[in-house]
């Protein structure tokens, strides 16, 4: 404190500029270092748990007063998707019912028009299953969805981690650079299973190049994680963090494993996301040639 109130006394001409971070963190408000690149120390990062957990969903006037809000991130419908696609989506999305009624039609849409691309190029190969997962809603929401769009009806729907370096309780940066630990948006085909160190996984490979394609390089997997768990969840109001695979819940994992199934689509959106697979001409055409097949 007595460091702070030297530099402030300073004559205005002889103090050098002094950033507010630094400020701050002479009064013990924020770290004076950061752990890693991008990521802050645990107890700043509590800090700014407890304060998201106290916040009420649209409940700031400016995003800038918290490191991260609730407020989910505006999403434009798709441009230039027909009419009969737009409907079909619609008509998927009401009969999914009250289990999907937080999954964003627009968000929806983005991945079934990704789906219905990656299936007329031969990307993915098991029909008729689409899991989605909206990494813009908060982790402490159940924010994956293992869709059959046949039937269309909700196989699964959990909580899903993202990577630490993301972000706390809202994901807001995205990677998918090597040891980035964070989560990175696109497509993806679901590979084959192993036994790993978190028992039963399955591979990701990611489709959409610069985006998400070193998910294989870097271990991106569908796996089990104790901070994911109703316990973990229920004594800190939101899930833990992975290194930047979609780790899921214990009791969930392998029949969420088993439902998305080899060469599967898993869709993870997200803020900033840009995608070749969206294109709704392609889309339209594959849905009208085979339906969700």
């Amino acid at each position: 404190m007595n460091q702070l109130l030297r530099l402030l006394s300073m004559p205005r001409v002889a103090a050098r500029p002094l950033h507010m971070a630094a400020v701050l963190s002479l009064v013990g408000l924020l770290p004076s270092c950061q752990t890693s690149v991008g990521e802050t120390s645990n107890a700043y990062a509590a800090s700014k748990r407890t304060v998201e957990a106290a916040t009420p969903l649209g409940s700031m006037s400016t995003t800038a007063e918290l490191p991260d809000s609730l407020r989910l991130t505006p999403l434009a419908l798709l441009p230039g998707v027909p009419d009969s696609l737009h409907q079909q989506i619609q008509a998927l999305h009401a009969s999914l019912g009250p289990n999907a009624a937080e999954l964003r039609l627009e968000v929806l849409e983005r991945a079934c028009v990704g789906y219905l691309n990656l299936r007329k190029k031969g990307r993915v190969s098991k029909p008729g299953v689409l899991a989605v997962a909206d990494m813009d809603m908060p982790s402490s929401a159940k924010r994956l969805w293992v869709l059959d769009l046949k039937a269309g009806k909700v196989l699964q729907r959990s909580h899903v981690a993202h990577g630490e370096g993301s972000g706390y309780l809202r994901a807001r940066r995205f990677s998918n650079v090597m040891r980035s630990e964070c989560t990175a948006l696109g497509f993806y085909r679901t590979q084959d299973t192993y036994q790993g160190k978190h028992g039963l996984s399955r591979r990701l490979r990611g489709l959409d190049v610069g985006q998400n394609d070193n998910a294989l390089h870097r271990y991106v997997v569908l796996h089990a994680a104790d901070y994911v768990s109703k316990r973990y969840i229920e004594r800190h109001g939101q899930v833990g963090y992975s290194r930047g695979c979609p780790a899921l819940p214990p009791d969930q994992y392998r029949a969420i494993i088993n439902a998305v199934g080899e060469g599967g689509c898993l869709y993870v959106g997200g803020p900033g996301l840009k995608s070749k697979w969206l294109d709704a001409t392609i889309a339209a055409q594959q849905l009208a040639a085979s339906g969700w097949r």
